[in-house]
């Protein structure tokens, strides 16, 4: 799997993400962003955020400030296609060449694709993200949105979309919501994949324990929201791409379940935009825009939006499996036009 050490090609992007090894071709976004750069004629390289660094300036050095760097290696992904109920995947999938140390001005596009959880280890990735972006590179998504947009919080910028919404680490504060609504679902301010999401109800016994438990005894803020019984119909994943929506999948929850991500069992299915739902996408673009969150995947329940997921979206699989959308390559697309 070894080559020669060479430098990146002008036409060239960087995508940080798990390690390589790691990722499931057959599920994973990031390998079919990957794919399609490749498609359009760009050369492909990855690393991990443990890969990224900074140098200060050198004693003589002809421009001051720093240099934001990176160990990266050049991939070749197979194609892959779609089989049954699924994808084919060659075996090997890549190949790669030897990791090099490079500035991250070599890469025009720098997509940020590490999974959450959004910890200290990606806090810093992103913040060594911004000082390339200061030189030019183009980082999907900005890493200042990055930061500032937690996928629970960033959604309460539009909570008049959204189901009756909460957000404290107050148990009688949280109590009293319930109360209010009698049934809702409490959610980790940094949960992934339905990770940590609890329904309960006003009248569930030991609800002051099980509020006290999540909020870290009563330190840690968590969302409660209304629950929405019409989710047992689906939880549809929207793609919008510079704000534009491309393609959507309804997950359907298995039975006995409210959670309907894909992680814990979640079914796809095809299906096709409600006037609600465009009206909630065509909201939600100028300011997706204005932010720098290029790919961005939202959630809509019952006509609802539940949340806006900026630092590592997925779905392209299923969507491009189900509903016959093109969605990587159309993301290159928009991307390359410019």
């Amino acid at each position: 799997m070894g080559a020669t050490a060479r430098t990146p090609q002008a036409a060239s992007q960087l995508f940080v993400v798990d390690p390589i090894e790691r990722l499931r071709p057959a599920k994973d976004s990031s390998v079919a962003l990957m794919q399609a750069a490749q498609r359009a004629g760009q050369e492909v390289w990855v690393c991990t955020i443990a890969e990224l660094a900074v140098e200060g300036e050198r004693a003589g050095a002809a421009s001051p400030g720093c240099t934001p760097l990176v160990r990266a290696r050049p991939v070749t992904l197979a194609p892959m296609r779609v089989e049954g109920e699924g994808w084919q995947v060659p075996d090997p999938w890549f190949s790669a060449g030897e990791p090099l140390w490079l500035p991250l001005r070599h890469f025009p596009v720098v997509w940020m694709r590490k999974d959450p959880p959004v910890d200290e280890a990606f806090l810093y990735a992103t913040l060594l993200l911004e000082r390339a972006e200061h030189q030019g590179v183009r980082v999907l998504n900005r890493p200042a949105a990055l930061l500032a947009w937690n996928e629970k919080l960033g959604a309460l910028r539009f909570s008049h979309l959204m189901a009756p919404s909460l957000v404290s680490a107050d148990a009688e504060q949280l109590a009293a919501f319930a109360a209010q609504h009698h049934e809702v679902v409490l959610k980790p301010l940094g949960g992934r994949a339905g990770q940590g999401v609890v329904r309960t109800a006003a009248a569930a016994p030991g609800l002051r324990a099980l509020l006290e438990l999540v909020t870290h005894q009563q330190t840690l803020p968590v969302m409660v929201q209304a629950f929405l019984p019409a989710v047992t119909a689906g939880d549809k994943r929207i793609l919008l791409v510079n704000g534009e929506p491309l393609g959507a999948i309804n997950r359907r929850p298995l039975p006995g379940e409210f959670r309907s991500n894909l992680a814990v069992g979640g079914a796809p299915e095809p299906t096709a935009l409600t006037s609600a739902e465009t009206a909630i996408c065509a909201e939600l673009a100028p300011v997706l825009q204005a932010e720098g969150l290029f790919f961005v995947g939202i959630d809509v329940i019952d006509g609802r939006l539940s949340e806006i997921n900026v630092t590592s979206p997925t779905g392209i699989r299923e969507i491009e499996r189900l509903g016959g959308v093109p969605v990587a390559d159309l993301t290159m697309e928009r991307l390359l036009r410019g």
